[in-house]
């Protein structure tokens, strides 16, 4: 019994000194770079809600979002710098999240990899292949990891569909059909500020078949372990041409694999939101109508039934969790968030458009 209660002892003395190490890691120093992406309303009341991790400043210069942004999160004045140079040279940054126009994220991850500062930006990570390969070159240089954010990495429904494909429990993939996409931006009441490069081809690269298509590009290419593939086929058109003069609102991709196909319709006309997926094995598929619901039916089975997936804890849990961890050195970047995922995704992005503009299908090496 003396042993027992020695083990014990000594148990907890372990588990208290692991809770006060945790306690005392000091909060991880975060620059919000640009704050034109309405996105930002999202990550920033995240972020004043933790206590282990700190707003180190803000580079904005637009006079309208410094005074919004300041107004609604009762920021201080002095979180705000003009330029890149103006924020390292008065604060001491671990991280960056880039909130600016898609063409900004190479020219965000070039000022602040030389100073050994991780980056993670919101979907997709580059306006097209070129920048793509600068931020890798950049990366690669000087050691920083490159994190994409996509809202539905962190559905819990995404995961088990994941796990659930990758236990075999379907048989091999054969066909995945994605659909992204809602109403229109302006319809949904996205900000001016947003409006302007979102709808514009050099600072978005697109319209519907960049905004919603790299969702399915990235998803797909985790599901298929990184495969990229063999062709890519897609179709544009802009139905709404007096809201999106310059860019297209309605895309279908069609994706060919050696033993499988897949289907991403990113739109800007579906009647309501949509980021749901659908995947098909040999003898079974898993469908994820909502963030927390899947349908699967395997073989044997006569009908499909309702799933709820675990819920996610820990760095996948929300993009600043997994921001942190990786900061910190506690996780590698993997799966949707990854810098070598996009890449292809980014591959397959480049491609649709080829061929949207062409009419051909466009082979992969």
């Amino acid at each position: 019994m003396k042993i027992l209660r020695l083990a014990v002892a000594v148990l907890c003395a372990l588990v208290a000194v692991t809770a006060r190490s945790q306690e005392e890691k000091p909060p991880v120093r975060i620059a919000i770079i640009g704050l034109s992406h309405d996105h930002a309303y999202g990550f920033l009341p995240r972020l004043q809600q933790r206590k282990d991790v700190v707003l180190a400043g803000i580079v904005e210069t637009n006079t309208d979002l410094i005074q919004r942004y300041s107004h609604r999160f009762h920021l201080d004045p002095s979180l705000f710098f003009p330029s890149a140079d103006a924020l390292l040279a008065h604060t001491n940054v671990q991280a960056v999240a880039a909130f600016g126009s898609v063409f900004e994220h190479r020219q965000v991850v070039e000022e602040f990899a030389p100073h050994h500062i991780d980056v993670m930006m919101e979907k997709p990570l580059a306006v097209n292949m070129k920048h793509a390969r600068a931020i890798e070159a950049a990366a690669k240089k000087y050691g920083i990891q490159v994190i994409v954010n996509y809202e539905t990495t962190w559905y819990p429904g995404n995961y088990a569909a994941y796990d659930i494909v990758h236990s075999h429990e379907l048989g091999d993939v054969r066909k995945v059909v994605a659909h992204y996409g809602h109403n229109g931006p302006k319809e949904i009441g996205c900000s001016t500020n947003f409006l302007n490069w979102l709808t514009d081809p050099v600072l978005n690269g697109g319209g519907a078949v960049v905004d919603f298509g790299c969702y399915g590009a990235d998803w797909i290419t985790w599901l298929m372990d990184g495969q990229a593939p063999t062709s890519v086929f897609a179709v544009t058109q802009q139905i709404k041409p007096d809201i999106y003069p310059k860019v297209d609102d309605e895309a279908t991709i069609v994706l060919t694999y050696p033993k499988a196909q897949a289907i991403i319709q990113a739109s800007w006309n579906w009647p309501f939101n949509r980021k749901d997926i659908e995947i098909y094995g040999r003898t079974g598929y898993v469908t994820v109508p909502n963030p927390d619901l899947l349908r699967v039916r395997k073989s044997g089975e006569n009908q499909e039934h309702d799933v709820t997936p675990p819920v996610v804890n820990g760095p996948n849990a929300d993009p600043l969790s997994y921001l942190l961890a990786v900061v910190r050195g506690e996780i590698k970047p993997s799966g949707p968030s990854s810098l070598q995922v996009n890449l292809t995704a980014m591959e397959i992005l480049d491609a649709a458009r080829e061929s949207a503009r062409t009419g051909k299908r466009i082979e992969l090496k």
